[in-house]
C-alpha cells in the first residue's frame, strides 16, 4: 500500500459507496487490493511501458469523484450527435445514470442496468459473469478499477436476438473544484446467435483536468456477432486509460473500431482471446495526435483454437510534437492450426517533431498458419500535394484533404452516417 500512497494513487482507492454489497463483491475488491500491494507501478523497464511514462499522470493529483452529480441538461445536449438514433445509456464518473439515459422499449431477452441494480435482481448471475473475460490477465490499472468497483453498466442480449438500433454508451467524466478520476466498468455479453451494434463514447465536461480508468469486458457466445465502435474525444486536458477484455466462442464475430482524437495522455489496451474454432476478430483504429498529446495503443491477440482469423489495421496522423505508440502482439498457440492473422500499422507524419514508436509482433507456435505483420511511417507525398495545389487549392486545405483521405479507410467503417460526419468534422478541426 505504501507504494500506492507514495505514488499519489491513494485517492483512486476511495471508492464511491454503492450501499450494501454481498460478500463475494467485497472479496473481489480485497483480492484486487492485495494484488496491487505486491505489484510495482508500471515503469519504463517493462516492455509494454517502454515508451510511455506515468509521470504526467501521477503529477496531476487526481481525486475520487463525488457522487451524485448530474450535468445540466444543456451540457448533456451538447454532447449528443445530431441524427444519431440509438438506445442511449449514460454513465457519469463511472456510475450509471438512468435519468440521463433514453431508449425505446427493448425485448425482454435484453437486460440492461447498473451493476449495483443487478445485485438486487440477479446477484448469482453477476458473480459468475464479472471478471471472467479478464482470466488472470488483469493489468495494474485494471486492478485499481476492480479494487474500487462500485457501479457500472451491464448489457445482456439473449439467444438469437438481433437488435437493429445501436446501443450507445456515453461515458462522461466531469469534475467540480478538483480534478476527478472516474473508474467505469462495462460488461457486455451476447448469447448464442445474438447480434447488435455498440457505440461507446468517452467525453468530458468542464475545464478541470479529468482522468478515466475504464474496464470493458465483452464475451461472445457461439455465432454471436458484435460491432463495437469506441470513440475517445475527451478534452486535451484529460487523461485516459481503458482496458478491453474480449473472449470469443466458436463461430463468433467481433468488429471493433477504435478512434482516438482527444486526451493529453491516453492509453488503450485491447486483450482478445479467440477460444473457439472459426472465431473472427477484426480490429481497426485511427489515432490523431497533435501538440502535447500522447496516444498509446497496446494489442494482445491470442489464437487458442484452430481456424480462427484476426485482422488488426491501425493508422495514425501526427502533427506538431504529437506522440503515438502502437504495440501489437499476436500469439498463435500450438493447438491453433490454420490460423489467419494480419497486423498492419501505418503512420502519417505532418511534422519533423512528431514521434511514433511502433512494434508489431508475431509469436507463432503452430506450423499450418497464414500470418503477417508490418508498419510504415511516412509523410504526405509531394506529388499528391502538387496535384491539388495545381488545381487552385490552398496549401493548408490541400493537406487537410489528403489527411482526411488517409483517415477515411478507418472512418468509412463507421456504420452510421451521422457519426461518420461528426468524426470527420472533429478530425478536420484537430488538423486545423
Amino acid at each position: 500500500m505504501n507504494a500506492l500512497l507514495d505514488a499519489g494513487l491513494a485517492p483512486w482507492l476511495r471508492a464511491i459507496d454503492p450501499g450494501p454489497i454481498p460478500a463475494w463483491w467485497q472479496e473481489r475488491r480485497r483480492r484486487a487490493l492485495e494484488s496491487l500491494q505486491t505489484r510495482p507501478l508500471p515503469h519504463s523497464k517493462e516492455e509494454s511501458w517502454r515508451y510511455t511514462s506515468l509521470n504526467a499522470l501521477l503529477d496531476q493529483g487526481f481525486t475520487a469523484p463525488v457522487q451524485p452529480f448530474t450535468p445540466p441538461p444543456a451540457e448533456l445536449d451538447a454532447l449528443l450527435i445530431p441524427g444519431l438514433d440509438t438506445h442511449r445509456l449514460v454513465l457519469v464518473n463511472g456510475c450509471f445514470a438512468p435519468e440521463l439515459s433514453s431508449s425505446t422499449p427493448l425485448p425482454e431477452a435484453v437486460r440492461i442496468g447498473g451493476l449495483s441494480n443487478w445485485l438486487a435482481d440477479d446477484p448469482d448471475l453477476l458473480e459468475d459473469w464479472l471478471g471472467t473475460a479478464i482470466d488472470g490477465k488483469a493489468a495494474f490499472f485494471t486492478l485499481l478499477n476492480e479494487a474500487t468497483l462500485a457501479d457500472g453498466l451491464a448489457i445482456w442480449v439473449g439467444r438469437g436476438l438481433v437488435i437493429e438500433q445501436p446501443l450507445e454508451v456515453i461515458h462522461i467524466c466531469s469534475g467540480q473544484a478538483e480534478p476527478p478520476v472516474a473508474q467505469p466498468r462495462l460488461l457486455v455479453h451476447l448469447e448464442a446467435g445474438a447480434q447488435t451494434t455498440l457505440i461507446e463514447r468517452y467525453v468530458g465536461l468542464g475545464k478541470t483536468p479529468t482522468c478515466t480508468n475504464a474496464v470493458i469486458e465483452v464475451s461472445l457466445a457461439r455465432d454471436a456477432v458484435l460491432r463495437h465502435e469506441r470513440i475517445q474525444t475527451e478534452s486535451n486536458q484529460a487523461f485516459h486509460l481503458s482496458g478491453l477484455y474480449l473472449v470469443q466462442d466458436p463461430g463468433s464475430r467481433y468488429q471493433g473500431i477504435q478512434i482516438g482524437l482527444g486526451g493529453r495522455w491516453a492509453r488503450t489496451e485491447l486483450n482478445v482471446r479467440l477460444q473457439g474454432p472459426h472465431a473472427e476478430c477484426l480490429l481497426s483504429g485511427l489515432y490523431v495526435a497533435g501538440d502535447g498529446q500522447l496516444l498509446d495503443y497496446h494489442l494482445d491477440i491470442e489464437h487458442r483454437a484452430p481456424a480462427c482469423r484476426s485482422l488488426e489495421h491501425f493508422k495514425g496522423i501526427l502533427s506538431g510534437r504529437g506522440r503515438a505508440v502502437f504495440d501489437g502482439r499476436v500469439l498463435v498457440a500450438r493447438a491453433a492450426q490454420k490460423s489467419d492473422a494480419t497486423m498492419t500499422n501505418r503512420n502519417l507524419m505532418l511534422s519533423e517533431e512528431a514521434e511514433v514508436d511502433a512494434k508489431p509482433q508475431l509469436e507463432i507456435n503452430a506450423d499450418d498458419v497464414q500470418c503477417s505483420h508490418g508498419t510504415t511511417v511516412g509523410q504526405i507525398e509531394p506529388e499528391l500535394l502538387f496535384y491539388l495545389r495545381a488545381r487552385g487549392i490552398e496549401a493548408r486545405l490541400a493537406r487537410r484533404i489528403l489527411c482526411l483521405g488517409f483517415a477515411s479507410e478507418i472512418i468509412d467503417q463507421i456504420a452510421d452516417e451521422s457519426l461518420r460526419g461528426h468524426l470527420n468534422s472533429v478530425i478536420g478541426q484537430r488538423l486545423g
